[in-house]
């Protein structure tokens, strides 16, 4: 067990304790093989783990509490994990709602052992907050996929990694954490939107990035009680959230970013600064950048690597 207990009712709120994990230790040597593993260039593991210390370093330098989850595990699953060439993408792992843990579902064979790996390890360290799955459920559901609005709203994509019925069968889970309503925004597949957080992303307690497509979407509301749709915009704006559409963009460097605090934005070195200089909710926060090109070659961005455990 930890000494603390797991507690996230946002996604900006100050960043108290992250679980992070090392790359692995294999290398991704030519382009050939980077497309077979769903890569967009050749990753040297070396560099890769630089990024990453740059990264935890960041974090560290921020007062952020971090925990490698690979240092915990046993040798015989350690030496599987070190081959395991996405495992620093803990955010599709799991969630954190209000005060609970709730585990994903892999959306490819590629991924599942990462996942079982990182479950034993949070169930030993929340014995009373992690809520298992039912066994053998394959109910894809990757918590890239999932934002958490504020304590009143979490908004989900089905699409490519998430399945609707893995959203089915949580939905009563995060209604009994405390939240009143589910969004469901279902976004084309490709690898351009792979989740939803390669969309949008929440950059201010009252402002969503969005890429601009996202506002012909309607969303399927969901309470405890019933259902109704929305288009987006709406839905966004009802939640308190002005949303910020972006017709230009790099995906992962422009959208995948992190809230450090409310005031603060860690942030990939490739990002175009001038889109946050463009609103005047962003115009004075402080950004921190980090050099994370090797790790984004493998498809995803910061908000990928970090599963927030605690904010303030």
């Amino acid at each position: 067990m930890l000494s603390f207990q797991p507690n996230c009712w946002s996604e900006y709120g100050e960043l108290k304790v992250v679980m992070l994990c090392a790359p692995s230790k294999l290398d991704v040597p030519d382009l050939k093989t980077a497309e077979n593993v769903q890569w967009s260039a050749p990753v040297h593991h070396v560099k890769a783990l630089e990024n990453f210390m740059e990264f935890k370093g960041a974090l560290e330098d921020a007062g952020v509490k971090v925990i490698d989850y690979s240092k915990e595990l046993a040798p015989d699953i350690k030496k599987l994990s070190e081959q395991l060439i996405n495992r620093f993408f803990v955010r599709d792992l799991a969630c954190v709602f209000g005060n609970i843990i709730l585990p994903g579902e892999a959306g490819i064979s590629l991924r599942r052992p990462e996942y079982v790996h990182a479950h034993l390890q949070m169930e030993k360290w929340f014995p009373e907050s992690f809520i298992r799955n039912d066994k053998n459920s394959g109910e894809a559901l990757e918590f890239g996929d999932v934002i958490i609005l504020n304590k009143d709203a979490v908004f989900i994509n089905i699409g490519t990694r998430t399945s609707i019925e893995g959203v089915g069968k949580m939905k009563g889970k995060i209604f009994k954490a405390g939240f009143s309503e589910i969004g469901i925004i279902d976004l084309p597949r490709s690898s351009d939107t792979l989740h939803l957080d390669m969309n949008c992303n929440v950059a201010n307690e009252n402002l969503v990035i969005a890429k601009s497509f996202m506002r012909y979407f309607p969303v399927h509301v969901l309470t405890e009680t019933g259902a109704r749709f929305e288009m987006t915009e709406q839905f966004l704006n009802r939640h308190g959230f002005e949303a910020y559409w972006l017709e230009k963009y790099n995906t992962i460097p422009d959208i995948n970013f992190l809230n450090l605090d409310p005031e603060t934005l860690l942030i990939s070195k490739k990002t175009m600064r001038q889109i946050f200089k463009k609103h005047p909710l962003l115009q004075k926060k402080k950004l921190i950048e980090i050099e994370v090109s090797e790790l984004e070659k493998a498809g995803g961005g910061i908000r990928c690597m970090t599963l927030p455990l605690r904010r303030k």
